[in-house]
């Protein structure tokens, strides 16, 4: 008859001050005594640290362990607790591994203790459990003085959380405590997005196109207001799209250059792409406005794919009319389903960004659907949005930290 050795299982948490060789030690303590690893995590703020390690020993060693383990806690000036955990606590804890996980990014130009307490009250009500919490953005962002930056991320692990109701709560508060936040379902094309499509006109570029080319036609006023009143979802989109082309008849092709030559990136444009290209995403722009100016940007930023409108100019002058379709809302999600299915990817790793109501389509099957500085009708539709930030917020929600970038 074999002999199985009796095991017991024990959470031992160290804290104190970070120095190297910290962990090495009760590492080696713990190999002395034959433990086996069962898990491990740790945290450093300010060189104060924590670090935990659940393990398995034989019985006959653990008072040795014990002792040795708290030897060396006063040797290195640190805090040791070393809690037994009973079979069925483990097999529970075994368990959880099953549970929701979320992943929650909040972020602002700075973050205040009031904000990050109403934000975990919401964790409390919805029964969730911060597992790990951290920082993405870099050590100095929150106290600059230009471009102040505060992202925190949350892992949350719950049961029968409502992830719908969950996304709406804290969306309306975010609104109404002035920040930003993301709630996404942890799953594995979270960590493997591979296609981020932008709407172009306040999206990329800040500024409307068609608002810059009535301007030069002496139509801004009237233009104008048609393009609000889209963009509030007034007006379906080819409706109002005709109607502001017909006012453009007769603007001279010469001013399209010149608004081609002026285009005002958004905050953060070049940095994102400049990453997701360094990263191998694919990228694209999926736009109601022009390709004269698109291509302007992707020959700039390097972009896969331009969908936009060809405008039509005969003897130098706009007819008033494009070529081809117009590009709705509808369109747009079409749009990035046929450029995910020549890509083979699935519509789960797929990023869409955009301002205006005709972006809700796309921003809907996306992945990720992004409402960017939107108008309050597409924010309050979209499940994730970014209003106080630059573009670049957008690395945040994929997990990347500043330290990983330069500026």
């Amino acid at each position: 008859m074999t002999f199985i050795p009796m095991q017991e299982t024990f959470l031992i948490t160290v804290s104190g001050s970070d120095r190297p060789g910290l962990t090495n030690a009760f590492a080696s303590i713990l190999a002395e005594a034959g433990a086996t690893l069962l898990d491990i995590g740790q945290a450093v703020i300010h060189n104060s640290l924590t670090f935990g390690l659940m393990v398995q020993v034989e019985s006959d060693m653990t008072a040795s362990l014990i002792g040795a383990l708290e030897e060396e806690a006063r040797s290195a000036g640190v805090k040791v607790r070393i809690k037994p955990v009973s079979e069925d606590n483990y097999r529970e804890w075994i368990g959880e591994q099953k549970q929701q996980r979320f992943i929650i990014t909040l972020l602002g130009s700075r973050i205040t203790a009031a904000q990050l307490a109403s934000v975990t009250r919401k964790f409390t009500e919805y029964g969730l459990n911060i597992a790990v919490m951290d920082r993405l953005s870099g050590r100095d962002a929150a106290s600059r003085a230009e471009n102040p930056r505060m992202c925190i991320q949350f892992a949350l692990t719950g049961n029968h959380a409502d992830a719908t109701a969950l996304r709406q709560s804290l969306l309306s508060l975010a609104r109404d405590e002035d920040f930003d936040i993301a709630v996404q379902e942890d799953s594995i094309f979270r960590r493997n997005r591979r296609l981020v499509v932008f709407d172009m006109d306040s999206t990329l570029i800040q500024m409307e196109v068609i608002d810059e080319l009535a301007r030069r036609a002496g139509v801004y006023d009237e233009v104008s207001a048609i393009t609000a009143s889209a963009m509030r979802g007034e007006i379906d989109f080819p409706t109002s799209f005709r109607r502001r082309m017909a006012l453009l008849k007769g603007l001279s092709g010469d001013a399209l250059d010149d608004v081609a030559n002026n285009l005002p990136l958004t905050q953060g444009a070049d940095r994102l792409l400049r990453t997701l290209k360094m990263l191998g995403y694919k990228t694209g722009i999926i736009s109601g406005g022009f390709t004269h100016f698109a291509r302007r940007l992707q020959a700039d930023l390097g972009f896969d794919y331009v969908y936009a409108h060809e405008l039509e100019v005969v003897d130098n002058r706009l007819t008033g009319e494009i070529l081809g379709e117009v590009i709705d809302g509808q369109r747009k999600a079409e749009i990035l389903r046929e450029i995910a299915d020549k890509e083979q990817i699935v519509l789960a790793q797929t990023i869409a960004i955009g301002d205006g109501a005709n972006d809700l389509p796309m921003l809907s099957v996306a992945g990720i659907g992004v409402a960017f500085h939107a108008k309050p009708l597409v924010r309050q539709k979209a499940e994730h949005s970014i209003s106080l930030m630059g573009l670049d917020a957008l690395l945040y929600l994929l997990g990347i930290r500043d330290r990983h970038l330069a500026d």
